[in-house]
């Protein structure tokens, strides 16, 4: 789904089901979005999953080059 050549399928398989922090970032690492997950594999694996996203997701996606997670224990943790 991404243009810009990061290969969501890789990395999904690398991601814990723990809660935590999610980065999607432009190539040149700009911040294009920060987002908190009960399960980080779940909750971004959806993004380049799903084909029923929003114009503005979508465009979103065609500048992301890569995600940075920080997965934390206690769920709250990620939801604070």
């Amino acid at each position: 789904m991404s243009d810009s050549g990061f290969d969501s399928k890789t990395f999904i398989a690398t991601l814990t089901e723990a809660p935590g922090v999610y980065r999607m970032l432009a190539a040149d690492g700009t911040v294009l979005y920060v987002g908190k997950a009960k399960n980080l594999k779940k909750r971004v694996s959806s993004y380049f999953q799903k084909s029923d996203l929003s114009p503005r997701i979508r465009l979103m996606l065609q500048q992301v080059a890569g995600v940075e997670t920080t997965a934390t224990r206690p769920e709250a943790e990620a939801l604070s």
